[in-house]
């Protein structure tokens, strides 16, 4: 039965357990996670509820603890921590690579820091601080220290022996690097080159004199679009003196790209990208609340500029039907602007140096959307209430909103970025109200001054 349930897919496993502990078999269900791995325990306890995490987390072996708690979500892992002792967190711990142990140490409240700091060994609690020295999002942060070193006049027959003597590699480890007596790195060998040559050569003759590095302090999006860009496995970080600190790994950067693909993507809707999809209701809607209350802001702004024209609309109840129509036009192409110019500048697309020529391609595009749209707009609007001036009018509320439009949405990401603000959380709300305020004024006041 375990056999079968090891084939299962993860829905399926959920379901199982689910069942299991519906039927209080709690020591049955203690064995399936036992024979679980640590990622697929770690989306058990992500797809359950906050009673049902709480039952299984006491059933998961202690010592798979710190395994479990590297896969987690943040906010998932901060609540099963707060329940943890320190004592037992610190024991966790133990094991957890470099960067996994800065992370989750930098998320905790200070007295819980603090206390397992103190609980954590010599060797831990070194290991802790030096990754918790660098800025958090940068190279150093997200580095692991497990670097095997070789010294440049070492034969490759030494190296080889040494290397059965120890056993394991660390995970990901396709290159050694070559250090001096001051650990300052000096070269790099492959590991294919290593174990093709013959044993009698030294690890100087087989090195690459100039390695590419990672300096500590790069923040770790550009670490990200080097690994993608040179197809790297894995790469050497250094200090300023260009002493070797550690390195980093395409795993590492995998979980960069997905965190960054799920930040512009909850961004948008004002959410965070750790959000707990099973957090209790009154923790969930205070989160949603800030942003519903922001946008609640603009929309009483766009109702504002509508209110100007109240006297327009109570004559010409057409126009308020008809009101809708050359916002939502506006909104649609603006965010698709707004979009392309965010994925540019994630990718590095999108600088200084092109950011004229971008702006000019959007306002041309704009126009040119406009034009089409308006001239349909038009059309269907004097054909369906038998009135080419009303057909005209929404027809110039469209061209001014595209055009608006498209300078907002290549533009706003710009100015936001300059501003030290994060284009993908408030971009989209900025834009629906300059579009909608664009829209509704150009539509109702033109209305305003050929139609009264």
């Amino acid at each position: 039965m375990e056999e079968d349930f090891e084939t299962q897919s993860s829905s399926q496993q959920l379901e199982a357990i689910n069942e299991a502990l519906s039927s209080g078999m709690y020591v049955h269900v203690r064995k399936m996670l036992h024979h679980m791995p640590a990622a697929d325990v770690a989306f058990l306890l992500e797809s359950s509820p906050s009673k049902t995490r709480a039952v299984l987390w006491q059933l998961i072996d202690p010592d798979f603890h710190g395994d479990v708690l590297e896969e987690l979500s943040e906010d998932v892992r901060n609540g099963i921590i707060r329940q943890m002792m320190p004592e037992k967190l610190a024991g966790a711990l133990e094991d957890m690579d470099t960067d996994d142990l800065a992370e989750l140490l930098r998320g905790l409240p200070d007295t819980i820091f603090q206390e397992v700091l103190k609980s954590m060994d010599e060797q831990d609690r070194q290991r802790a601080e030096q990754a918790l020295s660098f800025g958090e999002d940068t190279a150093g942060f997200i580095m692991n220290t497990d670097t095997i070193t070789l010294r440049p006049e070492v034969t490759i027959d030494v190296i080889l022996r040494y290397l059965r003597l120890k056993g394991d590699l660390p995970k990901d480890t396709d290159a050694f690097y070559v250090v001096n007596r001051h650990d300052k790195l000096i070269g790099i060998v492959p590991l294919t080159r290593l174990l093709t040559a013959t044993s009698d050569m030294t690890i100087e003759e087989l090195m690459n004199e100039e390695p590419e590095t990672i300096p500590a302090d790069m923040p770790e999006g550009e670490v990200a679009k080097l690994f993608e860009r040179y197809n790297w496995v894995s790469a050497p970080v250094v200090d300023e003196d260009n002493h070797l600190l550690g390195r980093i790994t395409i795993d590492d950067v995998v979980d960069i790209i997905r965190e960054e693909a799920e930040h512009s993507m909850m961004s948008m809707v004002g959410l965070d990208d750790e959000e707990d999809t099973f957090a209790p209701v009154l923790k969930s809607t205070q989160r949603r609340s800030i942003w519903l209350g922001v946008n609640l802001v603009t929309a009483l702004m766009a109702a504002m500029v509508s209110d100007l024209f109240e006297a327009t609309l109570s004559q010409l109840a057409v126009l308020a039907i008809l009101n809708t129509i050359v916002p939502s036009m506006g909104g649609v192409a603006g965010n698709q602007t707004l979009t392309l110019v965010i994925r540019g500048m994630a990718l590095g697309h999108v600088g200084t140096s092109n950011a004229r020529w971008l702006i000019n391609k959007e306002l041309a595009i704009g126009a040119l959307n406009g034009v089409i749209w308006a001239v349909l707009i038009a059309g269907v609007i004097a054909l369906w209430k038998q009135d080419l001036v009303l057909g005209g009018i929404i027809a110039f509320a469209m061209m001014c909103n595209m055009f608006a439009a498209g300078l907002a949405g290549a533009t706003l990401p710009l100015i936001m970025k300059k501003m030290n603000i994060d284009p993908a959380l408030a971009g989209s709300v900025i834009l629906t109200t300059i579009t909608d305020v664009v829209g509704i004024f150009a539509f109702l006041g033109t209305a305003t001054l050929l139609l009264m």
